[in-house]
């Protein structure tokens, strides 16, 4: 029994002086961890010195039998504090990186750092039960051992540690080469697709754009990487806007392009959250994605809030502003996510109308007031734009002899008549003669636009489309074409 003590201390004493050199030789990687277990700024620095040095004396403490028992109590409860530590972190949904053995080895909290840190707990309790006064074979101590005990325990003892270090070295190694491997595979196999210019795949077709901008982004409810269940509607919270990164634990670009990730999220902190959406199992993730930056990543079950966002690759970002809205389209493949950053960094990311406009002419009117008009309806009362201000506003251009406005027409109809105070007005414009407008039996006004001024003027050039206009009379979103979209523009998915 007094040599499986001794054991246990000389390979508690191993872990605790691996893991505070491993920090000390890591200091402004231990003050990151620190912080990201929620210490103060101003108490991040000593107590990422004062830790590992607090490991480093337990573990010359639990060499001498003397102070052994005592040095197993503080390591019990020093395991205790990290264990509670992961545990609250899991529990809100976050992973931060443990930095438990410093520069020798890092990685995100997961339940496997938590029954490691679970299992030194038991051995250290285990001393502590045993008491002060039975702490097995001494190593230092000559008093109550023969020469030659001393010298096997001393001998055991030197070996024990030396192999640990010596693990822990070469497994260091082993890891840092792989991951060179890996990026240069990947930065091979990126090259030879791209030219080294971006993602190209030429075996699938180009990608849909995505949602449009001032559409409501799709609600969801996912699970994060420890299982807890994360809405929309929590992520827009800190009423910051949030940039949905799609990816793929088998997806080599999202791997290639993980350390720009990590910059801007650094780069972007407290002014844009980050969130990526991926599949498969929380454990090839946090291999793939972890890095060295905290990372809120969601777990589908497959596709279905890839299809909500209409992103069919990976990787892909789409931006949300904090009201909810989508404020890019979709940038698909490293260049395009890119450029979205680039465009992000030197926007006010705290303003009310925030939108990343794409450089065509379907976001060209976005943020421009709508043009001033007075005309009559088709039940001859008067409709100005003054008429728009004070309530949200869908202008929805059409055209009784369009088949596609004709399918709409019942549903548009039925919501013209039940929709709540707090969805949008609807005015319709139209060409034709006022009579076969009368027949559609809608209650909002219908304008006729037969020379399509008011509709060219708010990018409106086919039927059915429609716009938002907010209550300052301004262009809030890009232009809906067909009713698929329309309904998306009012959140109303069909």
């Amino acid at each position: 029994m007094e040599i499986i003590l001794l054991l246990i201390r000389l390979f508690l004493a191993a872990i605790f002086a691996l893991a505070g050199i491993g920090k000390l030789l890591d200091l402004e990687g231990s003050e990151k961890a620190v912080k990201d277990f929620g210490v103060p700024n101003d108490l991040a620095k000593p107590f990422a010195l004062g830790l590992p040095i607090a490991e480093i004396i337990i573990a010359l403490l639990l060499l001498p039998v003397s102070t052994a028992w005592f040095s197993a109590i503080g390591g019990f409860f020093l395991l205790l504090t990290f264990i509670g530590g992961m545990l609250w972190q899991m529990a809100q949904g976050n992973a931060p990186d443990c930095h438990c053995f410093g520069q020798i080895k890092s990685e995100p909290v997961s339940a496997k750092s938590l029954l490691r840190n679970a299992i030194f707990a038991i051995l250290s309790f285990f001393l502590v039960l045993q008491g002060s006064e039975n702490q097995g074979l001494s190593l230092l101590d000559s008093s109550n051992n023969s020469s030659e005990e001393n010298v096997m325990s001393l001998f055991i003892g030197l070996a024990t540690v030396g192999l640990l270090a010596a693990t822990v070295y070469f497994l260091k190694k082993i890891s840092e080469q792989q991951t060179q491997i890996m990026r240069r595979i990947e930065i091979l196999e990126l090259t030879t697709l791209e030219g080294g210019n971006g993602v190209k795949r030429d075996d699938i077709s180009q990608p849909a754009q995505g949602l449009l901008i001032g559409m409501p982004a799709p609600d969801f409810k996912l699970p994060d990487i420890n299982g807890k269940q994360i809405a929309l509607n929590h992520l827009l919270a800190p009423a910051k806007p949030l940039l949905l990164i799609f990816i793929s634990p088998n997806c080599s670009p999202c791997a290639a392009l993980l350390p720009e990730i990590e910059q801007w999220q650094d780069e972007l902190k407290g002014k844009l959250n980050f969130v990526f959406i991926s599949n498969g199992e929380a454990e090839e993730n946090l291999d793939k994605f972890a890095g060295t930056t905290l990372k809120r990543i969601l777990l589908q079950k497959d596709k279905e809030i890839t299809e909500l966002f209409e992103a069919q690759w990976t990787p892909t970002a789409v931006l949300i502003n904090s009201s909810g809205k989508i404020a890019s389209r979709s940038a698909v493949g490293d260049v395009a996510i890119r450029q979205l950053i680039e465009k992000i960094k030197v926007e006010d990311l705290e303003k009310e109308l925030l939108f990343i406009a794409d450089g065509n002419g379907s976001s060209s009117k976005l943020g421009q007031r709508m043009p001033e008009f007075s005309q009559t309806d088709i039940f001859d009362k008067n409709i100005t734009s003054k008429d728009l201000l004070g309530k949200k506003t869908l202008v929805a251009f059409w055209n009784t002899t369009c088949p596609y406005c004709v399918n709409m027409l019942e549903d548009l109809r039925e919501w013209d008549k039940v929709k709540g105070a707090d969805e949008p007005n609807l005015l319709v414009l139209s060409e034709g003669e006022a009579e076969p407008h009368r027949e559609m039996k809608i209650n909002s006004p219908i304008v006729l636009d037969k020379e399509r001024k008011i509709s060219d003027e708010l990018g409106m050039n086919g039927t059915p489309s429609a716009v938002l206009i907010d209550e300052n009379g301004k262009i809030i979103s890009e232009t809906a074409l067909g009713a698929e979209q329309i309904w998306a523009l009012i959140g109303k998915r069909k």
